[in-house]
């Protein structure tokens, strides 16, 4: 099989998933469900089209800078209405992610070709959340886990440099099928029509990768001295 690499990254980006009524929450980690609707957005796909062939890609994602949450108050208000209706969203600030989606080769390439010259703008989770770069790392002829744990790491300069000393494992997702120590997460799409958006569950399991080692300290002969240690003999 073969993985397409892709690297999220964004000012905000924002992966519904208990989002109801007043309260818009966000996914510490990219939705499969937003990942599909990407996809389907640059082929140019109509809401009510088919997805059923987006959906059955395998999905994985890494976690290459978490970033932090942030809560924004909305305010709206209906012409005719004395009441103003307040909302909470929340998004992933600052947060860098590598999603992987396995498949057939050519359906992977006509995805990146569509991801490269997209129909429709792209965002990540919600429209206010445009990409801030090129989204495909490329295709690689491997598993899933393989593509994941062998791509690069893609955070940002800053963030790497201030994680070397003490070293940066990744979460990993893993789409895989149920089993004990596996979460079910619901966002499988079936249908983005407005009429009927439909999710069901799919099962993931969560590990970590290790993407730098902690930096080893110099030894300096001289430290034993500090404390007032008597090293004469």
């Amino acid at each position: 099989m073969s993985v397409l690499l892709l690297r999220l990254a964004a000012p905000l980006q924002a992966w519904g998933s208990d989002s109801l009524f007043r309260a818009r929450h966000t996914r510490l980690a990219p939705s499969k469900s937003g990942i599909v609707g990407l996809l389907a957005g640059a082929q140019g796909r109509p809401r009510d089209a088919d997805i059923s062939d987006l959906a059955a890609l395998r999905f994985g994602s890494r976690t290459d800078q978490p970033g932090r949450v942030l809560r924004d108050y909305h305010t709206s208000h209906v012409p005719g209405e004395k009441n103003t209706s307040l909302s909470e969203r929340y998004y992933l600030e600052d947060a860098v992610f590598v999603v992987g989606l396995e498949g057939k080769r050519d359906q992977l390439e006509e995805c990146a070709q569509a991801l490269r010259t997209p129909k429709f703008p792209l965002f990540l989770g919600r429209r206010s959340c445009p990409p801030a770069a090129p989204l495909v790392v490329g295709i690689e002829e491997s598993s899933l886990e393989e593509a994941l744990t062998g791509c690069a790491w893609q955070a940002a300069d800053w963030f790497q440099r201030a994680s070397a000393r003490d070293g940066y494992a990744a979460t990993l997702e893993l789409e895989t099928d149920r089993a004990p120590g596996t979460a079910a997460v619901n966002d499988q799409p079936v249908s983005f029509s407005k009429v009927q958006r439909r999710f069901t569950t799919r099962f993931v399991s969560r590990s970590t990768c290790v993407l730098c080692e902690p930096q080893k300290l110099a030894h300096d002969p001289f430290s034993a001295l500090e404390g007032g240690a008597d090293v004469s003999g």
